[in-house]
């Protein structure tokens, strides 16, 4: 069974330590917490994927933060960029609420599955071609078995460059390496590929990506994933 399946690499990822620098630095922040968060326990391990088995809509960020999920064990949980992709993922229909502050908040994600490219928060969120690499094959493996995906939502240009290289492992290629932007959209094999700059406060702050751009990313996903079936 694909739920089976997926438990199980899920179980693989949250004991993996194959990168060195990334093991340290994800139990160095869980020990040496924030202010803000001391009376909390960490995390402090990978992260698997988080939704639906039966997902039409993947969206695959950078890697987890540092004080977000590896502090509450799930991704793109518990900081600024969480609460952003979570509220617009509850305004197009795919969650049953518009927050998640830790994972047993009854949190529920419909025909969606969210993921990221390297799985340890890194140092200055910079992984090195080596730990990109290392991660990759469960990015890879998630798309085998999440059979129904059609749409892929790239949250930033280090998700599009990595959602194409696993695609590439899978044999889904394209005739031009298509090019990240905002509102970005390719056809690789199977998949539709959505291009969306990163939640982060680096963006939202500044006004390059607004609720009203993300909400359009999750209105044209959803769009996507309905004609897939069609």
């Amino acid at each position: 069974m694909p739920g089976t399946r997926l438990a199980q690499l899920n179980q693989c990822i949250i004991q993996c330590r194959k990168c060195p620098r990334l093991v340290a630095w994800r139990e160095q922040v869980a020990r040496d917490k924030r202010a803000a968060y001391c009376d909390q326990k960490y995390w402090g391990r990978p992260l698997p994927g988080f939704g639906a088995v039966r997902a039409r809509l993947l969206l695959c960020g950078l890697a987890p933060a540092a004080h977000g999920g590896n502090r509450t064990g799930r991704i793109f949980t518990g900081d600024r960029s969480g609460d952003w992709l979570y509220a617009a993922l509850h305004r197009a229909g795919f969650a049953n609420q518009p927050t998640s502050v830790h994972r047993d908040d009854g949190l529920r994600l419909s025909d969606c599955y969210v993921t990221a490219c390297v799985r340890c928060p890194p140092p200055g969120n910079r992984p090195t071609p080596q730990e990109r690499d290392n991660c990759l094959p469960y990015l890879v493996e998630e798309l085998r078995l999440l059979k129904r995906v059609r749409v892929i939502v790239c949250l930033g240009g280090f998700a599009w460059d990595g959602v194409l290289r696993a695609l590439r492992t899978l044999g889904s290629v394209s005739a031009r390496r298509p090019r990240f932007g905002h509102g970005a959209e390719a056809v690789v094999g199977a998949y539709q590929l959505l291009g969306s700059y990163h939640p982060s406060q680096q963006n939202t702050f500044t006004g390059r990506l607004t609720r009203q751009m993300l909400d359009a990313i999750m209105a044209r996903a959803r769009t996507l994933a309905a004609a897939a079936d069609a």
